[in-house]
């Protein structure tokens, strides 16, 4: 469906013309979002290669637990926020949406720490440099995701 042209007396004050019903429909099957649990799923599957590489060029259990729990550190807390956005679909307004998004942001920060904390506690002789690896790694999957998203079908007219 091809975009159409923009008349100057159609658009706003703000210099945008709002789109009907039909035309946001169109563009959201044009341009499908990406989903949460994609990314929670590549996130995972990155560091448990991670972690196999770590257990395999040291050659030391320790350094693949370090590097799968700080692979974890970035899954767990990610799957929980996925949830998190995914109950907020349901919220009454866009205003509630917003503050529940801030709100799982930050249980996702929180937890994220905590298990940081954690982390000397629960591994013995814990390797940061491969739980910085794990972690580091993880969470760039996020910036990949995006990058290898399907480009826009149709160009949005600028006229």
């Amino acid at each position: 469906m091809p975009v159409p042209e923009v008349d100057a007396d159609e658009l706003d004050e703000s210099g945008f013309k709002p789109l009907s019903a039909e035309q946001a429909q169109a563009l959201l099957q044009r341009n499908p979002p990406l989903s949460p649990w994609r990314v929670v799923v590549w996130q995972a599957a990155v560091g448990l290669l991670v972690a196999l590489l770590a257990w395999g060029l040291t050659q030391n259990r320790v350094a693949g637990v370090s590097a799968a729990y700080g692979a974890m550190a970035v899954v767990l807390p990610a799957a929980l926020f996925a949830r998190g956005l995914l109950r907020q679909r349901r919220a009454p307004n866009a205003g509630a949406a917003l503050s529940g998004f801030f709100v799982w942001e930050m249980v996702k920060i929180a937890v994220t720490v905590a298990m940081l904390v954690l982390a000397p506690r629960l591994i013995s002789n814990l390797n940061w440099l491969a739980l910085l690896a794990g972690f580091v790694v993880t969470m760039k999957v996020y910036w990949v995701a995006m990058w290898l998203r399907p480009a826009r079908r149709d160009p949005i007219n600028k006229n």
